[in-house]
């Protein structure tokens, strides 16, 4: 698609403002299906069903109007999933601890050969208490952060 002009307006191809509109045959039953993908990208941020045009075979062509109605939905659904990543990637959990509250923050790193994860503590003047490496499988709750404060944020096992 990167030899594709700027702007593209065809009845199955629509590109503008950053995506780019693909009408294409669903490969799962006789229809049709829209793939929504972002300027620089490989893959579709977003496939969904498409409407059939008036003879019930071919799809019913693209617009304008169904173009920023997609971009808005592609856009969103990008928003979402790199909030939901973020929420994945970066927890925290404030608890109790005699008398004081203590923030624990798990952070991820992803990497395909190497994740990484930072397991750290703040009070409430958000003064870091303890830092320490741990499996970027540690689940964090409320449990798991409870217990590596009462055990003075030795390295959990």
């Amino acid at each position: 698609m990167t030899d594709l002009p700027p702007n593209n307006q065809e009845p199955r191809l629509w590109r503008s403002d950053g995506w780019t509109a693909q009408v294409i045959k669903n490969e799962d039953d006789d229809g049709w299906a829209v793939a929504m993908t972002r300027d620089g990208q490989s893959e579709p941020a977003l496939v969904g069903p498409w409407t059939m045009g008036r003879d019930k075979k071919n799809p019913k062509p693209l617009d304008g109007n169904a173009f920023s109605t997609l971009v808005k939905t592609a856009s969103e659904f990008v928003r979402r999933s790199e909030q939901q990543l973020h929420a994945t990637l970066h927890q925290s959990i404030t608890v109790a601890h005699d008398t004081q509250r203590i923030t624990v923050c798990l952070d991820i790193t992803p990497d395909d050969d190497n994740p990484s994860a930072m397991l750290s503590a703040k009070d409430d003047g958000d003064e870091v208490l303890a830092q320490v490496r741990v499996s970027p499988a540690f689940k964090l709750n409320r449990a798991s952060a409870l217990k590596w404060v009462e055990a003075g944020f030795a390295k959990p096992a």
